[in-house]
Formats: C-alpha cells, sequence, structure tokens
C-alpha cells in the first residue's frame, strides 16, 4: 500500500544519503590529507626549532598555546580588532543564529548567554525558515503572473483576446494563477541563475575589500548562503572598512538574498530528488513484479483490473509528483479499487459470471428474453441478479 511506498522511498534516500557521504568522504580524504600530513610536519618542525632557540620545553610551550586557543575561542585574537560583542558584532551574530549559518568565531562564553541563545535560536530560526518557505511562495506567483502576461499579450498580438480586457481582482487573480504555476525544472532553472548572479555580484564585492581571490569570496558566498557555514572565511571581521556603514549593509543584503535563493533551490533540488526515486522504484518495481504481476493475472479468470492510468503531465511546483489518491483514477497496482470502477470495467464479466451461476443451479441453460438477449445479460436470483438488473439498465440507458 501507500505505507509501504512510503517506507521504501525512505530507505532508499537513506541508503543513497549514506552512499553519498562515503564518496564524498573518500575524495576530501584523498584530497585533503596529503596537505594536512604537510602542515603537520612543517609546524612540528617550527616548534621544534622555537623551543630550540628559546630554550624552552616542549611541554611548556603546548600549554600556552592550549592557552591561546581557549581565548581565541572567547574572541581574542593576536592583532587589536574590534570588540566582536558591541552591538554591530552582536547583530552580526543574530543573524547567524536565525539564519542557521553559524559561523563560529564568535560563540556566547557565559552560561546566561548560552541559555538565551537556546531559546533565541528556537524561535528564530523557525521564523526564518518560514520567511524562506513565504519567499518560495511569492517567487512562484511572480513566475505564474509572469507567465500568464507574456501569454494574454501574445493573445492580443493575434487578436484573440481584445485589448481593453481587464483581468480579475481579489480571490479571482489568485485562481487564475492556479492554472500557470511553472515546473519544478524551470523554477530550478531561475534559481539556479539568480543564486549565480548573486554570488558573483557578492564577489565583485569581497575580493577587493576582503584581501580575497575571487575564487575565495565564490567558495565563501556557497558556504555562507547555503548556511554551512564553516568559519574559515568570515566577511566583515576587520577593524576598519572603507565606507563601513556601506559595505556592512552590502554584506547584510546580499547575505539575506543569498540564502532566500540558495534555501529556495534546495528545496527544488529536494523535489527533483524524490521524483527521481520515485522512477528508481517504480523501474525496479517493474522490473521484479512485472513478470509475476502478469502470470498472476493471467492465471485468474475475469480479473478486475485497475483503470488506465493518466499520462504524465509536466510536474508543476505545488504538485511536486503526481497525485496518487484514491478519487483521480491514478492509483498504485496493490490499492483497492472503487465500486465504480468495478462496475465500468467489467460489466461484461459480471454478466457472464451471473449467467454461468444461474445455469449451473438451474440444471440446464436458461431462456433468455429478447430484452436479454439483445444486451447480453440473464436473469438470477439473489445479490447478482440485483446487480445483473443494474446492469442491464445501465446498458439500455445508452
Amino acid at each position: 500500500g501507500r505505507l509501504n511506498a512510503d517506507n521504501a522511498r525512505f530507505l532508499l534516500l537513506a541508503v543513497l544519503i549514506v552512499l553519498y557521504m562515503l564518496c564524498g568522504a573518500a575524495v576530501f580524504s584523498a584530497i585533503e590529507l596529503p596537505t594536512e600530513r604537510e602542515a603537520k610536519e612543517r609546524w612540528e618542525e617550527r616548534l621544534e626549532n622555537f623551543t630550540r632557540r628559546h630554550n624552552l620545553s616542549r611541554a611548556e610551550l603546548r600549554h600556552f598555546l592550549r592557552e591561546y586557543e581557549e581565548a581565541s575561542v572567547a574572541g581574542i585574537r593576536v592583532d587589536d580588532i574590534r570588540p566582536r560583542w558591541d552591538f554591530t558584532g552582536a547583530f552580526y551574530f543574530v543573524g547567524t543564529v536565525v539564519s542557521t549559518i553559524g559561523f563560529g568565531m564568535t560563540t556566547p562564553a557565559t552560561v546566561g548567554g548560552k541559555i538565551f541563545l537556546i531559546f533565541y535560536g528556537l524561535i528564530g530560526c523557525a521564523g526564518t525558515i518560514l520567511f524562506f518557505n513565504l519567499f518560495l511562495e511569492r517567487l512562484i506567483t511572480v513566475i505564474a503572473y509572469v507567465m500568464k502576461s507574456c501569454h494574454e499579450r501574445q493573445l492580443r498580438r493575434k487578436g484573440v483576446l481584445p485589448h481593453n480586457s481587464r483581468r480579475g481582482s481579489g480571490t479571482s487573480e489568485a485562481d487564475s494563477l492556479a492554472g500557470w504555476k511553472p515546473s519544478v525544472y524551470y523554477v530550478m532553472l531561475i534559481l539556479c541563475v539568480a543564486s549565480l548572479i548573486i554570488s558573483c555580484c557578492a564577489s565583485a564585492m569581497y575580493t577587493p575589500i576582503e584581501g580575497w581571490s575571487y575564487f575565495d569570496s565564490l567558495y565563501f558566498c556557497f558556504v555562507a548562503f547555503s548556511t554551512i557555514g564553516f568559519g574559515d572565511l568570515v566577511s566583515s571581521q576587520n577593524i576598519k572598512y572603507e565606507s563601513q556603514g556601506l559595505y556592512r549593509f552590502g554584506n547584510f543584503v546580499f547575505i539575506l538574498m543569498g540564502v532566500c535563493c540558495i534555501y529556495s533551490l534546495f528545496n527544488v533540488i529536494s523535489i527533483v530528488i524524490k521524483q527521481s526515486i520515485n522512477w528508481i522504484l517504480k523501474k525496479l518495481d517493474c522490473r521484479c513484479c512485472h513478470k509475476c504481476q502478469r502470470k498472476l493475472f493471467r492465471s485468474r479468470r475475469n480479473v478486475v483490473m485497475p483503470g488506465n492510468v493518466r499520462s504524465r503531465r509536466n510536474i508543476s511546483i505545488e504538485t511536486d509528483i503526481v497525485n496518487e489518491s484514491d478519487t483521480d483514477g491514478r492509483r498504485l497496482s496493490g490499492e483497492m479499487i472503487s465500486m465504480k470502477d468495478f462496475l465500468a470495467s467489467n460489466k461484461v464479466s459480471l454478466a457472464i459470471m451471473q449467467k454461468q451461476l444461474s445455469e449451473t443451479a438451474n440444471g440446464y441453460p436458461r431462456q433468455m428474453s429478447s430484452n436479454s438477449k439483445q444486451n447480453g445479460f440473464s436473469g438470477g436470483v439473489g445479490a447478482l441478479a440485483i446487480m445483473n438488473n443494474r446492469l442491464a439498465e445501465t446498458s439500455v440507458d445508452r
């Protein structure tokens, strides 16, 4: 049934994610591990030279470095930079919290701050996720409106639609856009282009101001916009910038727009992944069970077969997959069909079965009336007779 299909989809997705993680771990380990080993060897050599030059023990020096690491976590740096917990720094921090970026370069050190962060983040993250979802809905509505407007403009040029026709307002306008919802792939393309444009523009701003390379700026944009937030590169952390107020405003706008686009893109990609999983399950089910089902159907006489499945259209962003309700005729092969479909697809089979049962009960073939001969039905008694009469009436009406 439906529950089994959902469980199969869940298990397949879990297996694919685990395989994806294993492949990613293998690739990153192969790329980054040699560099890490080289850096560790260089550090050990520098540490040995420093202890020998200043006549220090390795244990004392390591203890001092651990203390510096603790100070670094609290926001202390070697260079004299602005406080991280002034109002602007705190505002930047709460922005990384509610957007779920979490760079990690600023974290609360007090017990009160940690407790407040739990409740603050619980409400803030939920509200921001809701904002991102509403942003995606508004984007879809705008795309639908543009598509509808372009279609009406083409009709006016062809003379099919009058130029003085006015669009409805309020609820009628919203209902008129329901049929213009774009496909998942169209929305995904638009979001990809928008994310790329925002990332390129933001990188052009970060490169000269932060002193990063353009590739590092693009890398930061993806890490920040996707809310991964490693914290190796963080914007707006220097003590002073040229046009500092304008730069911080631009940084805030780019991060907000980028997170909205990338988060919406992730939602759309998840729909495409869901479709792909359904397609894989369908192929596996067809290969494994098609022969068995065909043999089972051949072995049974007068078997009730489901109606024809409708052809799939371009899937809209709202439906995300073809609906599998019991009322629209698109059912899984293992689901029950309604009595309406039963009667519609098996009239002749039921009539023949009623005739055979009637002849067996009476011991001889019954004489059919002219009406029954005309319609191909025979008489009978009991529930099958009632059903047979109803089928005969339906046949006569047609």
